[in-house]
Formats: structure tokens, sequence, C-alpha cells
């Protein structure tokens, strides 16, 4: 063994660590697509050298400076000495990698003692990359010979911050570099080693991952300038100034802060540079104050300047960028995971744990008792059409749509007062922004001493206690900065509001509305009277119709009419119903029986009755729509974690309607499946217009088609191409170069789906924007029309309803009614359209259903086939002249009772223009201000209201087209293309 000498000599011989020959650092070769390796930086003012320590596989790179300034945490004793470095030495390259993070005192950690013990001796070991720079003053400590197998132990694999080469690495450990402080430190704790996890000291054999106690970004504030912090963060961005300077935005949760790496050694500058967007870090440097405040932090009168950087772990395959997401909804739950880390959505989710815990907290200050009912039921409760079938070892059972029945039997048991926050799951095929299939229910029950309103009050202190507690939190401004939200306002005495009274106030506004359950349309309007009349963004709507409450719900003795029942709204949308319960098991029964409901299955339910249960009311909240509405999300789905919709666990999809016009399949030269076929097999509703004689048709080799109509210098398209999903990256490119090398025309793509839109955005740089959609039914909600009012006065008319089998006579008398309908259309000025009243256009694919009365056609709907996963589009729905009030909502029932699976409308307008990728700024506003007063010149949104009452739910359709060779004034091609 070599002697070892200079003032490693002494640590070295206890340790028979040999000393060797100083080593030139290798410059680690990266590569621009893959994570880089460190480099080492260098400092003459410190007497630091390069960094010898690589790995090609490593869990948590490092790079360092050396420096070890005064270090501080919160509530910690600081002292104010400093380290004195004494010469630096070589270390021997053939000794053991070492770990790669800097080294901590660990004497200091075995000399703390209660606070009136002395401080423990300053940290006699700086690290410099691999090098050791020691204080003259080494304190005593027992230092062994290093057995086998514990060098083994602490030489071997180490978690988290270690180095591990891979198998067969060209840099063997033999060649790393390896820091006797690091075996010091090793040997210090070979009795009490730190768990990262749990920051508490036991038995576990892994090494400390860090020298320090991890700050968090948020307690960074609290420290004095100066201070020495490490913590580790996500890169939210960079901002690269040049090759020595780069500005990091380091985000943990909704905190923030700027990091400032300056280097003469450019080599770590790069390295730095070259880290992904997302990836984890552990950061270690000195707090500063930056010459002004930093606006795009969370903390902006302080800087962190970086002194070392450690890569924890690497973020790959970003879909998006949290500094720039997209802000379309299904961009953003595609990636849940990642959405869910941007700092609104951190924010977000604490303030829907401040909901939770004020409704338990309210709850039990009242003397409620939490409950947990069962989930799986015998029977369909409620609503038969609403639950979710399971098989419960071969016997039917139920997923519950709401506790309400355990919550009768709670109190039919005498728990006096319960509540649950639970899991609701609805079988409701809605695809709206206030709809999930499962979400979390806030429920109570409680016996009633006077009155129904007593629930009301309950209820209100909660919600009171929820808005006060929620806009003292500061994550409210974070949250307003992804979703801007108006002034909450609610009354000290709250608005309950007779039913009636809303309904007069409604047509009063000159709205059209019965005695019966509001519209979403009329349920949102009342909100903005309510507003504009009480001042208040909170209020309760009383004394439901007895048609819009479920079995159980108490009638109101003076009018039977209506019930006991409320419901409570928030910026003019529900987030409550609530209401008395019938507690006569007499009464109970024969609500059951009138609503066509069955006790089997239910026995348990009743025998809570037929014992004797008192007088008792209750509600369910949804929490997601609290959430949503106080703050504006939107969206329900923003404020679950991991949202729950008719979409939602998609399954494989359906064979194709015609096998031979497969396009995946080869053709014969020549032979390409027709359009039609084509259309039944792919297409959606937008594709059934490319049959009208405007449009040109593309073939693609692989027997794809692409509609697209020449409009000046553009080529106007419409629709998904006509193929399998998984062509549609090769259609695209081929299509788009067809268009501009050998029409040389622009395209400008309308009415596409997510994926294109993705493809046409991710692989071309097109900009994208949703101000459009698809509006669907699901046919199988729709029961029979008979019974009901329209129903019953087309009936008394004498008016026909029913689907035609197509002959000459029929034809003839629809046409005649179509020209008559034309006619009356060229006084209404211009019509926005995309396709033309051609009924008798493949017919294979068509069905017709007619409302006629004394041999005249007086309303008409076509049907036609798309593909599987789409069902039927409702392709024309026309109200002829003089026809019978009603015919065409009652013949278009009648319709969708004939199919099953998905209906469309076809595309409708949006409420509003979404901007999507590569569109933002003022271009962005622009469209959108202009999108506003379009749809109101030409009244665009009466279809989509007319759609809405056969319950029609928006699925967003994309326009896209190129960032160069469109201007904002060229969009106006778009609103030509659809005009008469």
């Amino acid at each position: 063994m070599p002697s070892a000498t200079g003032i490693l000599g002494p640590v070295a011989s206890a340790l028979r660590f040999p000393i060797g020959s100083r080593h030139k650092a290798s410059k680690a070769k990266t590569d621009d697509d893959t994570q880089p390796e460190p480099v080492g930086d260098a400092d003459s003012n410190h007497g630091r050298v390069p960094n010898h320590e690589h790995s090609d596989n490593a869990i948590h790179q490092t790079i360092h400076n050396g420096q070890s300034p005064r270090r501080n945490t919160p509530g910690s004793s600081r002292s104010n000495k400093t380290h004195e470095r004494g010469p630096q030495s070589p270390v021997d390259t053939s000794a053991p990698p070492s770990r790669p993070d800097s080294v901590a005192s660990d004497v200091s950690r075995r000399h703390k003692k209660s606070p009136s013990s002395p401080a423990p001796p300053s940290n006699p070991f700086a690290v410099s990359g691999s090098h050791v720079a020691l204080n003259e003053s080494v304190p005593d400590s027992p230092i062994q010979p290093l057995s086998p197998d514990f060098r083994k132990q602490i030489f071997g694999k180490m978690n988290d911050s270690a180095v591990e080469l891979k198998n067969g690495s060209p840099r063997s450990s033999s060649e790393m570099v390896r820091s006797s402080a690091d075996i010091m430190r090793s040997t210090a704790h070979i009795r009490s080693k730190t768990s990262l996890e749990s920051g508490q000291t036991g038995a576990s054999s892994e090494l400390p991952t860090h020298p320090y106690e991890l700050n968090t970004i948020a307690q960074l504030d609290r420290l004095p300038i100066g201070t020495e912090v490490s913590f580790r963060a996500r890169i939210h961005t960079q901002r690269p100034i040049s090759k020595a300077l780069d500005f990091l935005l380091l985000r943990d949760q909704e905190h923030s802060i700027q990091g400032v790496l300056s280097r003469e050694n450019m080599d770590m500058v790069k390295w730095v540079q070259k880290l992904h967007p997302e990836s984890l870090v552990q950061v270690s440097g000195i707090l500063k104050e930056p010459p002004s405040p930093i606006r795009s932090t969370s903390h902006s009168g302080i800087e962190v300047d970086i002194q070392s950087i450690h890569l924890v772990n690497a973020a790959h395959n970003l879909p998006f960028n949290n500094y720039k997401p997209p802000e379309t909804l299904r961009n953003r739950m595609t990636a849940r995971i990642l959405d869910l880390r941007h700092p609104a959505n951190q924010a977000l989710f604490r303030i829907r744990s401040m909901v939770t815990r004020k409704f338990r907290e309210t709850l039990e200050n009242n003397g409620f008792v939490e409950i947990n009912t069962p989930k799986l039921q015998p029977a369909a409760t409620e609503s038969g059409s609403a639950v979710f079938k399971v098989n419960y070892f071969g016997r039917n059972a139920f997923l519950a749509q709401s506790p309400q029945l355990a919550k009768q039997m709670s109190i039919s048991a005498d728990f006096n007062r319960v509540f649950e926050v639970g899991p609701v799951f609805r079988a409701e095929n809605s695809n709206t922004h206030r709809h999930l299939t499962e979400y979390t229910g806030l429920d109570i029950e409680m016996e009633i001493s006077e009155t129904y309103h007593e629930v009301i009050y309950v209820i209100d202190e909660f919600l009171k206690s929820v808005f006060a507690a929620v806009y003292a939190m500061p994550e409210v401004e974070v949250v307003q900065k992804r979703w801007p939200s108006g002034e909450f306002k609610w009354l000290d005495e709250t608005l309950i509001l007779d039913f009636r009274d809303g309904i007069q106030m409604l047509r009063d506004d000159g709205r059209d509305v019965e005695m019966e359950d509001l519209s979403t349309p009329d349920e949102i309007r009342l909100g903005q009277l309510v507003k504009e009349k009480f001042d208040t963004d909170y209020y309760i709507l009383d004394k439901f119709p007895a048609s819009a409450r479920p079995f159980y719900t108490y009638k109101d003795p003076e009018d039977p009419f209506f019930t006991r029942s409320f419901d409570i709204f928030i910026r003019g949308q529900e987030i409550c119903s609530g209401g008395q319960r019938i507690h006569d098991a007499e009464q109970l029964r024969k609500n059951m029986h009138a609503a066509g409901m069955s006790e089997e299955g239910m026995e348990d339910y009743m025998s809570g009755f037929d014992l004797g249960a008192p007088p008792h009311g209750g509600a369910g909240l949804g929490l997601e729509r609290i959430v949503t509405w106080m703050l504006e999300l939107g969206d329900v789905r923003n404020a679950s974690l991991f949202h729950r919709d008719p979409k939602s666990l998609p399954e494989r999809k359906p064979g194709l309607p015609h096998p031979e016009a497969d396009t995946t399949k080869p053709h014969a030269e020549g032979e390409l499946p027709p359009v039609e076929k084509l259309i039944a097999n792919y297409g959606d509703a937008t594709n059934t217009s490319w049959l009208d004689d405007r449009f040109q048709i593309w073939r693609h080799p692989n027997g794809a088609a692409v509609g697209y109509v020449p409009q000046e210098k553009f080529a106007m398209v419409t629709g998904d191409p006509l193929c399998d999903k998984t062509q549609y990256k090769e259609v695209l490119h081929a299509f788009v170069k067809f268009v501009v090398s050998e029409l040389r025309l622009v395209p400008i793509w309308m009415l596409v789906s997510y994926d294109v839109q993705g493809i046409l955005a991710h692989e071309m740089g097109w900009r994208t924007l949703s101000c459009t959609e698809e509006q669907r039914v699901d046919a199988d909600k729709h029961q029979s029309v008979n019974g009901g009012p329209k129903a019953r006065r087309v009936e008394r008319e004498g008016v026909k309803i029913h689907e035609v089998k197509l002959d000459d006579d029929f034809i003839k008398r629809a046409d005649a009614a179509i020209e008559e309908w034309r006619a009356s259309r060229k006084t209404k000025g211009k019509q926005v359209h995309l396709t033309e009243v051609r009924p008798w256009v493949d017919k294979e694919h068509r069905r017709y259903f007619a409302a006629e009365k004394d041999g005249r056609v007086l309303s008409m709907v076509v049907l036609a086939k798309l593909a599987p996963r789409y069902g039927w589009q409702v392709k024309w729905a026309l109200d002829f002249p003089n026809s019978v009030n009603g015919a065409i909502e009652v013949l278009v029932e009648f319709a969708l009772s004939s199919v099953s699976g998905q209906v469309t409308f076809g595309v409708g307008v949006s409420e509003k223009l979404t901007p999507g990728e590569h569109l933002n700024g003022i271009r962005a506003k622009f469209l959108a201000t202009t999108y506003n007063s379009i749809v109101e010149s030409l009244g665009l949104r009466k279809k989509a209201d007319f759609r809405s009452k056969f319950g029609a739910l928006g699925e967003e359709v994309y326009i896209c087209y190129p960032r160069h060779g469109v201007g904002l004034r060229d969009l106006q091609q778009i609103i030509k293309f659809f005009q008469d």
C-alpha cells in the first residue's frame, strides 16, 4: 500500500485508503435526444477541479461547485462560524465509487444535543466534485478499518441519490473517484442511518440520501437572505441566456422560485440546459434578493443562486409543458397526472379538501354521526334507467346511485342525524360539463322537529362556512390565474325562492316555461335574474313540482302538485337536491307502485318504515359541482381527480358493416371502395355532406377518402379522413401534400376530431381551435312519446306519425313540401348550413320518418347510418310550412325511439371559442370576440337550443389551419363556406 502523505494522510491510513495522483476529468458526451450526464464545474476562487464522477445509468446525478456557506432550516439554531478550507489533495481513482451528493458533517449530527447544549463542531468536510477540503481541526472520531463485508455494505448499490453503473459500463468502479469524506460519513452512520422517506433515525440499512434536511419552496421566504438551502422541485421551464448563464423556474406544488445558474465552466450550464421540463431535481444554493420582483414566480422577492443541482428523476415524452399547458380539456385529461402537477390544480385540490373538512366540521358540531353505506344494492333504487348493473356471483346487483335509502334506514334505526362523504354512481350517458358517472356525494339525513327547512338551515350553515373559508385561502388566487372568476356574493340571510316565483321571473323575462322541472338554460337564466334582483350568487329554490321528484318525496299538504323539496344553486347551477321524505309505510308503497317500482329487493328498506320511522328529511350535494361553480371552472371534470364519464373505460371497437370496404386490407387496382360504404364503416355526421355535388373526393391508394371544396385560394376540408384511425397520419400527410403541391391551395380543415387535430398540430405545426361541437344523444334514453302534452296535441289534430317505406307517391309529396320549405327560407336572409337537402341520396343507409295529415307531409326526419361507434345521424329534421305545432318534436322523438345507441344531430355552435394548439394571446382574444359577434348576428344558437330539447350533448370538434398562409381575415372564408 502506498504511503499516505499530506493532510489526508492520517485519514487515508486509518481507512487503508490509497491516495494516488490527480487525474483530469474526462468530458461527458451527451446526446441532445437523451438526458445528459453531469459534468463537473470549476471555480478558481475555491480551488475546485472538474468532477470525475460519471454514470450511464445514474439514478441521481449531481453537479457541485464546492461552496459551503452557512445553512439554516426553519427553527434551527444558527451559527456564524465559517469553514476554513485547507489545501486539496487528489484521491486515488482505484477507490470505490462515491455518491455524487455533497457531504454533511455527521460528527455534528452525532453531537446534536438539547437546545441548551453547546453548538456542535462545524463541518470539517467540504466536497468539490470528488475532492475533499479539510478544516485544520478534525474532531476526534473513532475510525476503524473497513472489513470486506462492511465495505460491500457501504459501497454496494445505493438508492435514490447514488450512482449505479450498468454492467459492462466502460467506466468501472476502479475508475470512479471516491471521497474519503463519504467514507467518514458512512462510518459515522453505521449505527444510525436515516430514511429519506420518514426523516427518522431507524434500523434502515440504506445510507442517507442527502446531508441536509430538505426545505420546501414554501418555506424559503421565511429564511434570511444568504441562507444556504436545499430543496427538491420540478423544472417548470428554463430561460437560457447564454452558454454561461441560465435561469430556471423551479416548481414545488403551487409554489415556485427562480434559480440562477452562472458559471465560467460552460459544461455545467450546458448540462442543465438539456434537462427536460418536469424533471425532478434537488437543488442546493444560496438565497439572494433579485434586482426586481420576479413576476413569474410565487416567491417573487427571492431567488436561489444555484451551487449544486442533482437530477433525481428525468421526465420523458411529455405530451405538453405545464409552463404553457393546453387550454382544451381533453388535451389535459389525456395526461391527467401531468396536468395535476400544475400549480392551479395543486391549489384547487386543497380547496376541495377544505370543502369536505368544513362539511364534517359543521355536521359534527351539530350532532351528526358519519356513516358509510354499501354501494352494492339488491334493487335498482329511485330510477332503474340510471343505475349500473353488476354481476354479483351470478345474481344481479346495482351500484348505488345515492346513499338515500341507507340514510333513511339509519334514521329509522334512531341514529337521529347522519352524514356521509362517499362515491355516487349515475349511469347517465351525459357528456355535458356538469355530469359525471361517478362523483363524490356529500349526503345528510336528519329527524325533523317542526319543518323540513331545518335541513336547509344545516346545509346553509355548511355552505356559508365553506364560502368564508375558501375565499380566505391564498390558493384561490392561484386557481384564478388559470380559471378567472368573478366576485362570488352571498347574503347574510340566504334567499329562499318559491318555485312558482322563480317560474314567474322566467316568464316575465320572456321565456316560455311550464310549471315543471327547469332545463339547464332556464336554471342558468334564473340565476342571472336572481343576481340582478337580489345581488347574490347563492340561493335556494323551494317547493318543486311532484313530477320532478323521486317517489319518496313528501308532497305539500296545501297543494299536492308541489312537494316539500328544494334545490340549491351557485351561479345559476344546481349543487344540491333535498327535502322531506315520506315516513308513512302505506303512503310510500302507494308512491312506489305509482312509479312502477317493485318492492322486490327493497324489503330491508320498507321494513324500516313498517317498524315506525320518525319524520325526517335530507339532501345530497355534489362535491365537484360545489367546487366547479363556486370557482367557475367551467367543467366538473376539472374538480375530479381522475374523472369518470360515459367515455371513460373505452371498449374495443365493433366490426365493420362493410368488411369489403376495409382500408387496412388490400384492394384490387382501380377498385377503391365506394364513399357511401366508407361512411358506414368510418364516418361521422360531417362525412355525410361529402355526397353533395359541391364536394370533390380525393382518394389515397389504400382506399381512404377525403372530401374538400375549392374556394378562392383555399381548399375547405371537412371531417376526419374515411379510413382506420391507425392510417390517419399517413393519409393526412399525403392529402396536405396533394393540396399544396398539385392544387396549389391552402388547406383549412374543419370539424375534425381530437385525434386528427392532434396530428395536424403536433406533426405539422398547425393552429387549432374549437368553436363547434358534435351534438349527440343516447337514443336508449328516449321512451315512448305516448302521453306527453305535445304528443296528445298532435294526435288530436289527426296527424299520423310513422316510419315511411319509400315509394314514388311519398317522394313526390315530400318533394313538393321541400320546395315550399325552400321558398319560405328565401325571405329569412342568409342561412348557415353544411349540407344540402337531398334526402334521396344513398337510400341504402337511410331511414325515413314522416308526420302526415290529409295526404300532406307536415314534417320529415331522415336518419343516416354512420360508423358503428357513432350510430345514427339526424341528417334532416324538416318542419314544413303550415305544419301542426309540435309535430316536428314528436316526430324526432319517435325516430329516436326507433333506433338504439348513439345518435348525433350533427355539428352545432359551442358556447364559446376555445383556443387549441399554437393559438394564444391577442390572436385568440380577437377570434373569440369575432366568434361571439358572428354567432349572435346569425342566430346560430337557435339550432342548438332546439336540439337540447332532446338531451343533445356537445362533443368538441376542431378547426385547424396552417400557421402561415392563413391570416385572421382569411378565417372569414369559414363563414362563407357554410352560408347559402
